[in-house]
């Protein structure tokens, strides 16, 4: 059966209805846009000015984080020792345990390999945004260009911190974060403002 002109999903007038809709949902809920906005915002300035606090704990919560992986892996693998892939799940368990052992015992250190983590996340992740903000320059009519600028800073951030390795590795992890916290929250400002008025 041929879908017609009015429900087809690829037609101008079912694109236009969606457009319309995503738009009202989001002038809808945008007090909620602007609040979690304004707490990312905040959050991205809290670890701004505390660069290298920030990266040593989010250096100890990753290592806990592996660490419990670890853990749970061995448990889990060792009551499930008769099925395939045992001895794939132990070595799996052990390297997380490992790694989550490495990042406790020596935080600092953890700094250095967060930091080119970061670097492959936010040259990605910018990427990906600026793809995202092209994409909705139909459905956003203003705040698409805000998604768009959040991809550049984010492949501004990554070149900055890989022109100034292995120094940047201190500060970086915590300084990225919240910037890249702080222009989310602005983003999502950006979007909440630029959807105020319902669509007809």
């Amino acid at each position: 059966m041929i879908d017609s002109p009015a429900t087809s999903p690829i037609s101008p007038i079912g694109h236009s209805s969606l457009s319309k809709a995503l738009s009202n949902s989001i002038g809808a809920h945008r007090k909620l846009f602007l609040a979690e906005g304004v707490v990312l915002i905040v959050l991205g300035i809290l670890a701004v000015l505390a660069p290298f606090v920030a990266g040593l704990a989010a250096t100890l919560f990753i290592g806990s984080l592996f660490l419990l992986a670890g853990i749970s892996g061995l448990l889990f693998s060792y009551q499930s020792r008769p099925t395939p892939g045992f001895w794939w799940g132990i070595l799996s368990s052990v390297i997380a345990l490992l790694a989550g052992l490495l990042f406790l015992w020596n935080p600092v250190g953890g700094l250095l390999t967060l930091t080119f983590v970061l670097i492959g996340y936010f040259l990605v992740d910018g990427v990906l945004t600026i793809l995202l903000g092209f994409d909705h320059r139909h459905e956003l009519t203003e705040g698409w260009q805000w998604i768009v600028g959040g991809g550049v800073i984010d492949l501004i951030l990554a070149v900055i911190v890989i022109s100034g390795l292995p120094g940047t590795a201190l500060w970086a992890v915590g300084l990225l974060v919240g910037v890249d916290l702080a222009f989310g929250g602005a983003t999502m400002i950006g979007v909440a403002m630029a959807a105020r008025k319902p669509v007809a």
